[in-house]
This record gives C-alpha cells, structure tokens and sequence, in this order.
C-alpha cells in the first residue's frame, strides 16, 4: 500500500501511480474474486460466535472481590447462589403444610439435576437464616442454587431445566430469577435486538444513501462494505473467544461501526471518485487519484479511530476490553474494505456508478452531478467566520450548559433493571427488592483464611456487627481453616453506607486473613480499577491523537484544538446519559427502568467511542483544508472551502451513523439504550454544532498562526507527514508561516494569530 500511505511532502513532486493502486486498476476482477472467497469463509468462520460469547465481563479479575468471589464458588457453592425460584403461594402462607410439601419437593428434584450443587430453601434452611428467605407478607418464598460451569454451560443448563421449574405445581406458581438466570436472558435479549436493528438500520440507511448519492448504484457500494467489515469482524470475535472472553454487548458495536465507518469511508472515496470523472478523468485515472487523496485520508481517519478503542485495552474488565477487540477489527476491515475493493469495483462501473439516478424521477430537467459541497455551507462558513468572537464562546457555552447534569453522575453495578420490566428474572428480581427483609442480593460476603479457633471468630464477628451500617453478621460456616460471613448492610446494596462498609470491613483487624465480596465490594473495586487506569487510557489517546493529526497537519496548534474540540463535542452526549438515564427523565418513552445511576464502565466505553468518531470526521475536515492550504495558502479561503467541500458530506455521514446508533438503541437492554442514543446524540452535535460552527470559529480566531510549528517539527513533518492533497504548494517554501514566514517573521507580520 505504498501509494496510500506515503503521502506527497510539501513542496514536493507528484506523486506517481504506486504498487497498489497499479495492482487495483489492473486487476480489479482478482481483487474482487478474492474478497468475494474471504467473505464466504468469515460467514462461516463467524457462524454461532453470539451463543459463545458472554453477558458479564465489569469485574477486574485482579481485585479482592473477585479472588473472594472464586473462593466461596469453590469452597461454599451455596453462599453463592446464582439460581432463585420464587414460589408464590397465592392467598396461603409459605408456611401451609401444602406449600411447603410442594417447594421441599421442587428443591429435592433441583438437587438431583446435573449441573447444580448447593440447593437450599426457606424450607430447610437453619431459623437464622430463614427470614432473608421469605417475604415480609408471607406469601413468597425462595429455593436457591448454584448452577456451575462456565457462561455457555450455564446457559445450556438454565434452558434444559427452566421449562420443567417454571410454572404452576400444585398450590404454588414458580418464577424463575437469579444472576444466572438476568445474564441469560440479557444474552438472549440482545441477540434478538441486534437482529431487529439491523432490520431497521439497513432499509432506512439505503434511502438515505440514495438521497446523498442520487444513484442507486453508488447508494449500494456503501452497504456492501459494511456488510464485509460485519462478517469479517464476527469471524474475528469467534476467533478470539477460543483464547480469552469476549462480551456479547460488543456484537452491538460491531454492527454500528461496521455500518456507520464503512459508510463514512465509502461516502469519501465516491464523492471524490464521482469529482474526479465530473473533470473529464477516465475511472482509471480517477481511482488513482482518490486513492492517493481521499484513499489516504480513510486510512489515516482509521489510525485514529482505531487509536481511541485500544485504549480500552489498558482496563481489566473484559466487558471494555471486547470492545477494543471488536472495535479495533471493524475499523481496520471498514477500511480495508474501502480501500481495496471499493477501487475495484469502481474501476468495473466506471460511469456507471451514476447509473438509476432516482433524482430523475423528480427532477427530469437535471442532469445528475456528483455531491460537491454547496453555496449554502460557503455562507455558513463565511458568516461564521465574520462573527467568529461570537460563536466561538458561544458555542463552547453551550456545550458546556448541555454537560452540567455530568457532575451529579453516580456509579453503580449493572444489574436485572437492565432488562425489560416483563422479563422474568427482572419481575423476581423486583419481587426481591420491595417484599424481601433487608436487602437480598446486597449482602457482604467476608472471607476467611487460616487457622483459627471458634473464640476468635466469634470475637471477628463482634466487631464487624459493631460497625456503624451493618445491620447483622450470619455465620461462620466453616470447612478446614477456610470460613465466611455475610454480612447484611442498611439500606441499598450499592448505595454510599454499603460502599463505605466495604472500606470499614477491609480495615478492620483479624487474626486471619480476610477479603470482601460481595455487590457493593465488586463496584468499590470497580471504581478504582477505573480510576486508577482512566489516567493511562486519556493519555495515550491524547499523546497518539496530537501525534498523528500533526503528521496530517505540520501544525502544532490544529492538534490541540482538535483534542479539546472532540473532548467538548461529548458533553452532550454525558449530560444527556444522566439526565435520561441516570435520573429518568423519558423512561416511559423510552421504555426502560433506571436504576438511579450509571454501569461504572458505561461512560469509559462512550468516551472512547465518541472521541474516536469525532476525529474520523475532524480528520476528513482538516485533510481537505490542509489541501487547499497547501494549494493557495490563503487561510481564510482554506477554511471556507474545507467546510464548502466537506460539510454536506460530514452530516450526511453523520446523519446515517446516528440512523444506525438509534437502531441499535431500540434495544430493550438499557446498557446498549443508552450505547446507542448517547453516541448518535454525540455524532450529531459533533457534525452539526463542533464541525460546522465552532472548528472554523475557532481557525479564524487563530488565523494563519494555526499552520506554524518550531523549524524542527517542520523538518520532521516534511519527511514524515502525510497530506491528502497532490498539488505542489504553491506558496509555502522552507517556512511554515504565510507564504513561508519563518517564526520570526511571524509574531512580526501584520496578518499574524488573528489576521488572516
């Protein structure tokens, strides 16, 4: 890919038809037979990789909580519960010798099916225990289980025993719910949902291409580049679920991206391919020279979007890090894809890509024209320009309001409020939190390790109960010198008492060794396996974004602009996550229950998400205004025919992505609701307000004081760089100022930082 990668240098000569594109204009057939055969086998390859992926994957599997959680699963099965049937007596008592005949069968019958261990109810658990057991009304009750085996095992075991559970026995009707039983169903929700979007995505993003394109010809190419990066990246997640564990909620983004990029990329390169052959160039000629501008700068959009999701390959938790891998494998087949048989091919339509112009069906009068920027983005550019003391501060104000709701966010697990109100684990669930004593499922587990006699457990077990939130200690129960407690929390199981517990219990002293568990231990150290990489994972999409777009620009100013640009083009996006979905505002509309706060990694997976898209349009902007910079020098006039060239474009792309993002948000999962309406949200204000309004607010303010950079950065961009346009600059010689000023003659010069 000589000829994609190695841009011209300013300055320099034309460059010539290189290694790839000689190989994709001369044979377009092979590139296509061969893309046609990977396809085939990445269907087959990617075939069933939703039944082998995972609902789990927030925990940090280095964390105290989670080497307790392994423990007592190994050592105690039945303090660790992952099955509850609920058995609903109706008018009668749990405690009538009818009920209670029928649930001590129904727990018999579980104990003796493969794959459960450690089987236990309100009717046979010791007097202590039993209240946390039953309703306060007296009308329900639980049996509760383990299921063992990995997820998939899991799985397979819940759908061959659930039918013969569920249901009415004699005087009681059971529900069935539980951990196992929440992560199933969300697995089975979102695969259901995933299919339902893409019904909905890919009809309406065909009319919208139609409308941009005019051609029905053209409109089709995008789709049939998604549907290669989908199927590709699919095979890869089947691949890499055979070494380490993978989500399911990354199907969702694979989807989104796999669409919405390859689109993106698609859009570019026919446009710019639909330009070149409006001048009179024949296909040939006119793949050759898309690929060395517009192919350059899909590759180089790519690098950067790809950059912002490895970050998440820097957190613990698998749920952020399948993201990455998802993530990271359709950016690069999106634009794999456009890059190799998108040229392809277009060099087999040549004109023809014009071709069942559906605007003729209105407009007979017309002839078709390739999509150029309008005179309308050229007035907005200039009357933005004009008044660029104004939208400047006025749109970041804006941006900034739109983000306050932010600073009240409160972190929290993801749990069964996730799924639909009607979903059964959900409805048991619920049943659990308004008619059970305390608060089930939000128990502290503190375990116990090393010798130690009953007199020293007891007096561990005073001191815990003496702390401020706890509101009773259960146990030991104890097998070798290994033991555990629970320990019962006022209020809400993740609420602030409940994570302050956890701090209190892990500072309290023992005569062994102890680690806490439990909901509120996960989300504690949740939190800090966050918080403790968040620096990392900021800094490397900074330090790689300010380098790559100065490899694009030769400026020292455009890539901290565009860092702090794409940064504030979010803070709708974040306020909008809290407003809506933390405090549950549109809940009905949106059909969803909110929990009262925000799954922990949500908000690290949008960020890079967003970020990442926002540079893919911040770099098609600044690669076509570097171009006509680089070709006239003028700032002002660069500026305007950027936004002119490429403003029609960004929204129309942007537009269709947030068709799909919305799509995707139809989910009946919250999570993946949240996913998909926050990002579209994001995209659109990125294109409509941050690329429209204040990037060239914010370049008329900086003037031609935007292009300069030190003699030695200039030296290394000059060899280095890379650049979408082919032409010699005309007016740019050693120096890096208007019309070559050197940084001297800069600060001197009458058109200096706010002159153009």
């Amino acid at each position: 890919m000589t000829d994609v990668n190695k841009a011209p240098l300013s300055g320099g000569r034309r460059p010539r038809a290189g290694g790839w594109t000689r190989f994709v204009t001369a044979r377009p057939r092979l590139s296509l037979l061969v893309a046609l055969v990977l396809t085939a086998l990445a269907v087959l390859a990617g075939s069933g990789v939703a039944d082998r992926l995972g609902s789990g994957g927030w925990e940090d599997p280095a964390a105290e909580s989670t080497y307790a959680t392994k423990a007592l699963e190994r050592e105690f099965p039945a303090s660790e519960p992952n099955l509850l049937l609920l058995v609903d007596a109706g008018r009668a008592s749990v405690d009538d010798p009818a009920v209670a005949a029928q649930a001590r069968a129904l727990a018999a019958r579980l104990a003796k099916e493969p794959g459960v261990t450690g089987v236990g109810s309100y009717w046979q658990t010791a007097p202590a225990q039993a209240p946390a057991l039953r309703a306060e009304d007296g009308h329900e009750a639980l049996i509760a289980a383990r299921v063992t085996g990995d997820e998939s095992a899991m799985g397979r075991t819940l759908d061959r025993i659930a039918p013969h559970y569920r249901g009415t026995h004699g005087p009681v009707e059971v529900r069935i719910g539980g951990i196992v039983a929440v992560r199933h169903e969300m697995q089975t929700v979102i695969k259901e949902d995933l299919t339902r979007a893409e019904l909905i995505a890919l009809p309406i993003t065909l009319v919208l291409l139609v409308m941009v394109f005019g051609s029905a010809v053209a409109a089709l190419l995008p789709l049939g580049i998604g549907v290669v990066a989908i199927l590709g990246t699919n095979a890869v997640l089947r691949g890499l679920t055979t070494f380490t564990d993978v989500s399911v909620f990354a199907l969702n983004l694979t989807t989104a991206l796999g669409l919405g990029l390859a689109i993106d990329y698609a859009l570019f390169i026919v446009r710019r391919y639909r330009e070149e052959l409006s001048t009179g160039a024949d296909p040939s000629t006119a793949v050759g020279t898309t690929l060395r501008t517009a192919g350059r700068t899909v590759l180089f959009s790519a690098l950067t979007v790809a950059v912002s999701l490895a970050a998440m390959m820097i957190f613990p938790q698998y749920f952020l890090r399948s993201f990455a891998y998802a993530g990271i494998a359709v950016v690069l087949l999106a634009a794999a894809a456009a890059l190799i048989l998108l040229p392809a091919a277009l060099i087999l339509l040549g004109h023809r890509v014009n071709s069942l112009d559906l605007r003729r069906l209105f407009r007979r009068d017309r002839a078709p024209k390739p999509a150029e920027g309008g005179t309308a983005w050229a007035r907005t550019a200039g009357l933005v320009m004009r008044r660029a003391p104004l939208f400047a501060p006025g749109t970041t104000a804006l941006l900034v309001l739109l983000g306050l709701p932010f600073l009240g966010v409160r972190f929290g697990t993801a749990d069964d409020r996730q799924l639909p109100s009607t979903a059964e684990s959900h409805v048991v669930q619920q049943h659990l939190r308004e008619g059970f004593p305390g608060s089930p499922g939000g128990g502290l587990e503190v375990l116990a390790e090393g010798r130690a006699t009953d007199a020293q457990y007891a007096a561990y077990k005073q001191r815990m109960a003496a702390l401020p939130e706890v509101v009773r200690v259960d146990g030991p129960l104890v097998k070798g010198e290994t033991a555990y407690f629970t320990v019962q929390p006022r209020g809400e199981a993740v609420d602030d008492p409940a994570q302050r517990l956890v701090g209190d219990l892990r500072a309290l002293d023992a005569p062994f060794a102890t680690k806490v568990t439990g909901t509120a231990a996960v989300l504690v150290d949740t939190k800090h396996a966050i918080a403790e990489r968040l620096p990392w994972a900021a800094g490397f999409i900074a330090v790689v974004t300010l380098l790559l777009v100065f490899l694009l620009t030769g400026s020292v100013l455009i890539p901290l602009q565009a860092v702090v640009l794409n940064a504030l083009s979010l803070t709708a996006m974040f306020g909008a996550v809290v407003w809506v979905f933390q405090d549950g505002h549109l809940s009905g509309p949106l059909g969803f229950t909110s929990p009262g706060s925000i799954e922990t990694t949500l908000p690290v997976l949008m960020f890079c998400v967003a970020f990442g898209l926002s540079m893919d349009y911040g770099v098609f902007l600044l690669s076509r205004i570097k171009e006509e910079y680089d070709r006239t020098g003028d700032h002002e006039r660069a500026v305007r025919l950027g936004l002119q060239r490429t403003g029609g474009l960004i929204t129309a792309a942007a537009v269709i992505l947030a068709v799909v993002m919305v799509a995707i948000g139809t989910s009946r999962v919250t999570n993946t609701k949240m996913l998909g309406l926050g990002i579209a949200l994001a995209v659109l204000m990125d294109a409509m307000v941050v690329r429209s309004l204040l990037v060239p607010a914010v370049m008329r303010l900086t003037g031609r004081a935007t292009w300069w950079a030190p003699r030695g950065l200039r030296r290394f961009h000059e060899r280095f760089g890379l650049s979408e346009g082919e032409q010699e600059a005309p007016r740019r010689d050693a120096g890096n100022g208007p019309a070559g000023l050197d940084e001297p003659e800069l600060a001197a010069h009458p058109g200096g930082p706010r002159s153009v």
